[in-house]
């Protein structure tokens, strides 16, 4: 990877307790789900750390005045299906009036290829920011499938979030989409033979929704 690619690493201590947490592997799916939602809800503080704002007046109990505020809406969250949904709720939470997309797929089990199922984004893309959400930057793959379809739409910018990301992952990213943010919880050892983070937290889907 780049020396200059855009990499931001969450060292937040709230984040990386919960993180521990969720590696955990006797950790129960409502456990592991009520974790991602909360690591999901102070990623979105990160996220939106540098968004513009824009003065509005509005009226105290005492008098009015001019204060700032975001345009939610111009805000677009797109989860890559299935794990991607996990990190989705609380970034709403923080962000109500954001827009969301969605991008499904499925990584073929002999390639490792990302396969294209869906893909539903917003209107007008070119008039918004894109924030791609995966737990895991693992192969790599996904996320450049992901974001080559943002990209075809013409959103205005496009930011990548995930609790964990593999040194490969992060290089192949980078040389498909060397300007696009990465902001990850995490940068764990290495991929092993069947594509997965080490040590990694498993498979992320199975155990948000105890499919396995």
């Amino acid at each position: 990877m780049s020396a200059s690619a855009p990499l931001h690493l969450i060292r937040h201590p709230l984040v990386q307790h919960k993180l521990t947490l969720m590696r955990q592997k006797d950790r129960s799916t409502n456990s592991f789900r009520r974790l991602m939602h909360e690591i999901a809800m102070l990623l979105a503080y990160e996220l939106t750390r540098d968004i513009p704002t824009v003065d509005t007046e509005i009226e105290t109990p005492l008098e009015r005045m001019h204060s700032p505020v975001i345009d939610g809406k111009k805000i677009v969250f797109v989860p890559i299906l299935r794990a991607g949904l996990g990190l989705l709720d609380g970034m709403l939470d923080v962000v109500p009036g954001a827009r969301v997309g969605h991008v499904g797929l499925y990584r073929d089990p002999t390639t490792l290829d990302a396969i294209e199922y869906y893909c539903k984004l917003p209107d007008d893309s070119g008039d918004r920011d894109v924030i791609v959400l995966d737990p895991m930057l693992a192969t790599g793959h996904s996320a450049i499938a992901a974001v080559d379809r943002i990209t075809e739409a013409g959103a205005r910018s496009i930011r990548f979030a995930c609790l964990l990301a593999a040194p490969e992952g992060l290089a192949r990213f980078h040389e498909h989409h060397p300007s696009v943010a990465v902001h990850t919880v995490a940068i764990d050892r290495e991929l092993d033979e069947n594509g997965y983070i080490l040590p990694g937290l498993g498979d992320a889907g199975d155990r948000l929704y105890g499919t396995k």
